[in-house]
């Protein structure tokens, strides 16, 4: 299987590139652009309300626990990097289309 650019293993997890788009209607998976995966949050990027909300999507497409995830870097900005323990790669459907 090729190796995608928007994320790479760890030792215990894998490492995300993320492109986060704050105060959407839905929260949802739009793609892959770039070396980055694109996902819109329904929440504001205010008090790190989109980080919570961006942990618990991401939970939810990858199947782990909210605590699983944590953004590693890129805290107050809209490119971050986000680690995902427990898993050692992304769901098939994730980088797709939709």
């Amino acid at each position: 299987m090729p190796q995608t650019k928007w994320w790479s293993p760890t030792d215990d997890g894998i490492s995300v590139a993320v492109r986060v788009t704050p105060g959407a209607r839905t929260s949802e998976v739009i793609g892959v652009s770039g070396d980055r995966i694109r996902v819109r949050v329904a929440a504001p990027a205010h008090e790190g309300k989109a980080n919570l909300e961006l942990r618990a999507l991401l939970a939810r497409c990858f199947g782990v626990r909210r605590s699983a995830v944590s953004v590693a870097r890129g805290e107050r900005s809209r490119e971050k990097t986000v680690w995902i323990a427990g898993v050692s790669e992304p769901p098939p459907n994730l980088g797709g289309a939709g």
